[in-house]
């Protein structure tokens, strides 16, 4: 059975992250890639926003929790994501790649996790 998603791709955010103290004193460009399966698929969405996952109030939503607090690490923050996404949208699945720009030899440092709606 094919599976509809919606993905979002290099959201940038800012967040104050890091296990030093100095590091978390300033907000510091992450970028987050998601991919998002609804509940229900695309076929009964009958063209309205009201039938789908609002993927502008996600972006915002996720934007708001990576400001709300600072995280000393980057693990925490992706579960918080994740946990937040089940809880507030239509959701079945959450996968999402947070990606930090911290280490200068490196293009990124990043965690992946996927966590679907627990079974009711």
């Amino acid at each position: 059975m094919p599976t509809d998603r919606i993905l979002i791709d290099s959201l940038e955010l800012s967040a104050c992250i890091g296990v030093p103290d100095d590091e978390r004193a300033t907000t510091q460009r992450l970028t987050v890639n998601l991919v998002l399966e609804p509940i229900g698929d695309f076929t009964a969405l009958d063209d309205a926003i009201e039938n789908t996952v609002d993927y502008f109030h996600v972006c915002e939503e996720v934007k708001a929790l990576t400001l709300a607090r600072p995280r000393r690490l980057l693990e925490t923050l992706a579960e918080d994501l994740a946990t937040m996404l089940l809880d507030h949208f239509p959701l079945q699945s959450v996968g999402l790649e947070l990606r930090k720009y911290i280490l200068h030899d490196t293009a990124f440092v990043a965690v992946a996790v996927h966590r679907q709606r627990a079974a009711t």
